[in-house]
């Protein structure tokens, strides 16, 4: 099972907001707000690397205040 680690970048003043949202989905096992480039960091599991693409373009890429992200597979 595919694990990355999604880094967001949020609408300023939206950060807690969507913090709160990825916390909800299932394949979100562990966020936190960070300091630095990005303003969330997201530990996701999912079944394989192409629904970790449909997982990324369909829901996090469309949520609301969501303006980029990086993504990082684990490779080890």
């Amino acid at each position: 099972m595919p694990t990355a680690y999604l880094l967001i970048n949020a609408d300023s003043g939206y950060e807690k907001k969507l913090l709160i949202q990825l916390r909800k989905m299932e394949n979100v096992k562990e966020a936190f707000l960070v300091y630095g480039t990005f303003d969330i960091i997201a530990k996701v599991y999912i079944e394989s690397l192409e629904k970790l693409r449909e997982f990324i373009s369909s829901k996090i890429r469309k949520m609301d205040n969501v303006v980029s992200t990086m993504t990082l597979i684990v490779a080890d």
